[in-house]
C-alpha cells in the first residue's frame, strides 16, 4: 500500500545509490575526453612507422609524458562509461544492445594493451636509448599486442555505431547520432586523413553519448529508487 508520494530516498541504502548515480553522470564521459585530449596532443601520427614515432616522442618528451598520464586517467574511467552505456543499450534493446555490448567492451578495454608503446618510447627516450633501439623493440613486439589492435579497431568502432544504434530511443537523438558517428570519425582522422584536432573532436563526441547515457540512468535510477521508496 502506497503511504507517501515522495521521490526521495528514505533510506542510507538508496540514499547511496542515488549520490553514486550522479558521480556516474559525472564519471562516464572522462574517459573519452581524456582521450580527446590525448589526442589532440600526441606527439607522432597514428600513421607514422616506429622510428618516425620514437623520434618525435624523443623530440616532445612533455607531450609524451602528458599522453602516459591521460592514458591512465582514461584506463580509470573509460570502462565505466563503456559499462554505463552498454547497460542502457542492454536495456532498450536486449539483442542489439548485447551484441553492442561486447564488442565496446573488448574494443575500448583493448586499447589499453595497444598504447603500451607510448610509455615504452618515452621511458627508453628518457633514458637515452637511441630512437632506431625504441623503434627495434616496438617492432619486435609479441604477436598479442597486434591481436590487441585488431580487437580494438574493429571492436571500439562497430561498437560504438551499435550502442548509438541501439540507445537511438532511449537518449537524445543528437547524442545518439554524436556517438554514432564518433568512432568512425576518429578512424578517418587518426588514420585516413590525419589531424589530430579533429580526431579529438571525435573522441569528444563519445563523451557526449556516454554522457546522454549516463543522465538517462540516472534520472530512471533516481525515480525507480523513489517508486520504492514510496510503496
Amino acid at each position: 500500500m502506497t503511504t507517501s508520494t515522495t521521490s526521495t530516498p528514505t533510506t542510507p541504502t538508496q540514499a547511496t545509490r542515488a549520490r553514486w548515480l550522479r558521480a556516474a553522470v559525472v564519471i562516464a564521459p572522462v574517459g573519452p575526453l581524456a582521450i580527446a585530449i590525448l589526442r589532440g596532443i600526441l606527439p607522432y601520427d597514428t600513421t607514422d612507422d616506429t622510428l618516425t614515432i620514437a623520434e618525435k616522442a624523443a623530440a616532445n618528451p612533455m607531450a609524451q609524458s602528458a599522453v602516459v598520464w591521460l592514458t591512465y586517467v582514461a584506463l580509470l574511467t573509460l570502462p565505466l562509461g563503456v559499462l554505463i552505456a552498454s547497460g542502457l543499450a542492454v536495456r532498450a534493446r536486449p539483442m542489439l544492445g548485447g551484441v553492442a555490448a561486447v564488442l565496446s567492451w573488448v574494443g575500448f578495454t583493448s586499447l589499453f594493451f595497444v598504447v603500451g608503446a607510448d610509455q615504452l618510447v618515452l621511458a627508453g627516450s628518457e633514458a637515452g636509448v637511441p630512437a632506431q633501439t625504441i623503434a627495434a623493440l616496438g617492432t619486435a613486439a609479441h604477436p598479442s599486442a597486434a591481436v590487441a589492435e585488431l580487437v580494438f579497431v574493429a571492436g571500439h568502432i562497430l561498437g560504438a555505431v551499435l550502442l548509438g544504434i541501439a540507445l537511438w530511443r532511449v537518449i537524445p537523438r543528437w547524442a545518439a547520432v554524436a556517438l554514432i558517428v564518433s568512432q568512425p570519425l576518429h578512424l578517418v582522422f587518426a588514420v585516413v586523413v590525419p589531424n589530430h584536432a579533429l580526431d579529438a573532436l571525435a573522441w569528444t563526441l563519445t563523451a557526449v553519448g556516454f554522457a546522454a547515457a549516463a543522465v538517462v540512468l540516472a534520472r530512471t535510477g533516481s525515480r525507480a529508487t523513489g517508486s520504492r521508496a514510496a510503496e
